[in-house]
């Protein structure tokens, strides 16, 4: 990734979201996004407009919003990360909305390398 296509966490978060959205719906507008993250219609365009700078996402015609081949990675990496994260809290016995809310935090944080061994060392506990 080139420096232009760098995101903090409220951009991968919407990228995540974006995704999320597409997976269940198929089409997604802002307003989409803004309820399904409870944030503000304006927030929502501000980051769409950033994101779509970054060269993250388009808006067709009919402002529906489409991740680029960059965002739609940057989103799945988040999206793996989130699950991989959620599950393993909630195995070990952490209240799912608790589970939810950390693992949201942790995706962004942690490394890839770091997330790599622990998503191997998960794999190796499970054959």
């Amino acid at each position: 990734m080139s420096s232009k296509n760098k995101l903090h966490t409220p951009g991968e978060d919407y990228l995540e979201t974006i995704l999320v959205l597409q997976k269940k719906r198929g089409m997604v507008r802002s307003v989409d996004v803004a309820r399904h993250m409870e944030v503000s219609k304006p927030s929502v365009c501000h980051a769409v407009a950033i994101l779509r700078d970054g060269g993250f996402l388009t808006m067709d015609e009919d402002h529906f919003l489409h991740l680029t081949d960059v965002g739609r990675e940057v989103a799945e990496k988040i999206y793996e990360r989130h699950c991989f994260f959620t599950e393993q809290l909630i195995a070990a016995g952490v209240d799912p909305r608790t589970a939810e809310a950390d693992a949201c935090r942790i995706e962004h944080i942690i490394s890839d390398e770091s997330f790599s061994r622990l998503k191997e060392a998960a794999e190796q506990e499970q054959t």
